[in-house]
């Protein structure tokens, strides 16, 4: 079978380079040469997380890894374990070989491994961004035949190979669709064809925009042609809370919902509308960061348009902290934090673009920790000396004192992460970082509670909660109200489809 095999390889390599490609003489010897140690798709991946937004980024993160995980197997066993000479070029014309032979093992091709990778890589991030890759990392695998330096057969196992590193890389690290908020506990919502009967409210001012992009009504007369769309320009011009009691009062009459585009800031003022209101909320990313959103698994004003047309939808908690029972409070969607959190928080946002997610954390811990001052508190009745006090509305993955991202936005808990004061506390929570450890730090504690009291703040003390900051007296009680809001968010498939039909 392997003699079978073998002459079978030789013959069809034999074939294709005794064959004429019509064009290819010109691109393909270039294309090969493009893609040497990865260049053409670590080029690709710069371009698209660089022009594309957060989603590209992700897209080009994955592609990236995949490609270097192939890479390394292939360098390190495939070559290795097999050791097959590069095909003799004989056969073929002298214009297409390459100044440069290899000189490693022909098995597996490692080019065709490491395309292969990258687009599959993608593709699970996005499919349309994963099919448009398709064909140029075809032509480069069947580059490698066409300039003498592969069998077929070491292409086909190459490519193989890079299917495989792009399936290893998500076995661990899973996509945002797979990871997305459990489409639970569903809710009733209205469908809303076009968007009639749905009042947005749209702050020109969120996220960063510039005179050549087009006017906010236009993002969403572009998905839902019906819905009214009230401008709001924030502090500017008539208060926001005004703004959108006036929208809710419209969609109640009309039987609809209230949306907003806008960032997390913008989120949260319409969140506490739409919950008095009685009203489902449709969330337009629209802002800088749109943490809400994005964990809700809305990462596009199309996506939010389509659940709205369909009446997908589903129940989402609410946190609030107060400083008085009897006072309604303020409401947060996203945090609430008490210290030096909110500047680490930027500095890690502001530097995990560049660098990444791990060295932006350690940097950003570095730089908040060499120069803060403990703050001494009480939680919960208990005397703490700490730096930062950060308490999540659900539960947050990812590094200890700086989390990423929620799975669930309806487990009933409050998630609070406390760094506290001490000797060498800041060497130690540094030394963690550094040691990708920060959960199993001393100085690092963790809880998730139903609720929490915060007390012995200084008069004025600062507190931030979704992007905003305010000035607080007296003592804070943070609580959850469960499943207190409606949210438009697309459901999985098969739930979608159930949903529709019934």
């Amino acid at each position: 079978m392997r003699a079978l095999l073998s002459n079978l390889d030789r013959r069809t390599f034999n074939l294709i380079a005794a064959r004429e490609w019509p064009g290819a003489q010109r691109v393909l010897p270039r294309l090969t040469r493009s893609a040497n140690h990865g260049l053409l798709w670590m080029g690709i991946a710069a371009g698209g997380a660089a022009l594309g937004g957060r989603p590209a980024r992700r897209a080009a993160l994955r592609g990236v890894a995949s490609l270097a995980v192939a890479s390394a197997t292939v360098n390190t066993l495939g070559k290795r374990s097999v050791r097959r000479a590069r095909p003799l070029l004989d056969s073929v014309p002298v214009i297409r070989r390459l100044s440069h032979q290899p000189f490693t093992s022909s098995f597996p091709s490692g080019h065709a491994a490491s395309a292969v990778a990258f687009a599959t890589g993608v593709a699970f991030e996005n499919k349309w961004w994963g099919l448009a890759l398709a064909p140029v990392a075809a032509s480069v695998a069947f580059s490698r035949v066409y300039t003498g330096v592969h069998y077929p057969g070491d292409v086909l196992a190459g490519a193989l190979l890079g299917a495989g590193a792009a399936f290893a890389v998500r076995g661990f690290a899973p996509t945002r669709a797979q990871l997305a908020p459990p489409a639970r506990p569903r809710a009733e919502a209205p469908a809303l064809p076009g968007g009639r009967g749905l009042v947005v409210v749209a702050n020109q001012g969120s996220g960063a925009r510039t005179s050549t992009r087009p006017d906010r009504s236009d993002e969403v007369h572009g998905v839902l042609p019906e819905a009214e769309v009230v401008m709001s320009d924030g502090p500017d011009g008539q208060p926001l809370e005004k703004v959108l009691e006036a929208a809710a009062e419209r969609a109640r009459e009309r039987g609809g919902a209230l949306g907003v585009l806008g960032g997390d800031g913008t989120v949260n003022a319409a969140a506490g509308v739409a919950a008095r209101y009685g009203l489902p909320l449709a969330v337009l990313p629209g802002g800088t960061l749109n943490h809400f959103a994005y964990d809700l698994g809305v990462e596009t004003v199309a996506a939010a348009a389509r659940a709205v047309e369909t009446g997908e939808a589903v129940a989402v908690d609410l946190a609030r902290f107060r400083t008085e029972p009897h006072k309604q409070g303020q409401n947060f969607l996203n945090t609430f934090s008490v210290g030096v959190y909110p500047e680490l928080v930027r500095i890690r946002e502001r530097w995990a673009g560049r660098i990444g997610a791990w060295p932006a954390g350690v940097l950003a811990a570095w730089e908040v920790l060499r120069s803060a001052e403990p703050l001494s508190v009480l939680i919960n009745g208990r005397q703490r000396e700490v730096w930062l006090l950060f308490v999540g509305n659900c539960q947050y993955r990812g590094l200890g004192f700086a989390p990423v991202r929620r799975h669930d936005l309806a487990d009933g808990v409050l998630d609070v992460r406390v760094v506290h004061g001490g000797r060498l506390a800041r060497t130690r929570l540094l030394a963690a970082a550094l040691m990708g450890t920060p959960r199993s730090s001393p100085v690092l504690g963790e809880a998730r509670l139903r609720r929490l009291r915060i007390g012995g703040l200084p008069d004025g003390a600062t507190v931030a909660f979704d992007g905003e900051v305010a000035n607080v007296r007296g003592e804070l009680t943070l609580e959850k109200d469960l499943e207190a809001l409606t949210v438009y968010r697309l459901l999985p498939d098969w739930q979608g489809r159930a949903r529709i039909a019934s």
